[in-house]
């Protein structure tokens, strides 16, 4: 991938990214346009453990953000389950030719069950940004998820660390799935049973609406709009 590739061969950083973390987003909510989003990445993304793909997070994102901004809102689906992240960094150009808007990568969940090397995780996620900012394409990151089957995964903390630690150095936002479902649970708001299927993995519907939520929350952050948003 062309910038991307550049900054992994250790020429030259790229320009630092703008102070307003999603620019492209709030110039098109700012002009009353519509708004392309495309929801990227692997089981999370594409619905699994959801009741039906209505149930799934960028369906219910694409109702919630319908209700709060001006212009039509698009989100497509384009998770495909089992991915990692060299699944997703040969994807990434089919994906930038659709020319959304705004990139909401969700991974770091199946590299660690995958045996992936952390390293190269960190190089591919920080030139699939490089490249999606090299497009004019925002970006948010969604790390893995609060569950058995990571918890059982030695090392796998580190993908969801090393998000968050890219997000910080070059100014994406990250939604701390792990640390939201955690909270949830152990404030009442919903059993594990509702929020998570059988199999220890996957989300179930109720976490999938609450998830929605909580992105649509970071976009209108991300570009001043702090009031709260619905489910």
């Amino acid at each position: 991938m062309g910038a991307g590739c550049a900054l992994a061969q250790g020429n030259p950083l790229p320009a630092p990214p703008p102070p307003n973390p999603l620019p492209r987003v709030a110039g098109r909510i700012a002009e009353g346009v519509d708004l392309r989003i495309t929801a990227f990445g692997s089981s999370s993304t594409e619905g699994a453990g959801a009741s039906s793909k209505a149930a799934s997070y960028p369906s219910r994102l694409e109702r919630v953000l319908s209700a709060r901004l001006p212009g039509r809102v698009v989100v497509l689906n384009r998770g495909i389950g089992g991915e990692d992240a060299d699944d997703m960094a040969r994807r990434l150009p089919a994906i930038l030719a659709e020319q959304p808007d705004l990139v909401i990568w969700q991974t770091g969940t199946n590299d660690p069950l995958r045996a992936v090397p952390v390293e190269r995780f960190v190089a591919e996620t920080r030139a699939g940004i490089a490249d999606m900012r090299a497009a004019g394409v925002d970006v948010m990151l969604i790390e893995p998820q609060f569950c058995e089957k990571l918890q059982s995964t030695v090392g796998a903390d580190r993908y969801r660390l090393a998000l968050r630690q890219i997000g910080a150095e070059l100014r994406v936002p990250v939604v701390r799935r792990f640390d939201l479902m955690r909270a949830w649970l152990d404030k009442g708001l919903v059993t594990r049973a509702a929020l998570m299927s059988g199999d220890g993995l996957h989300m179930a519907d109720a976490g999938y609406s609450m998830l929605a939520t909580e992105v649509a929350r970071e976009i209108l952050a991300g570009v001043g709009q702090r009031r709260s948003a619905t489910r």
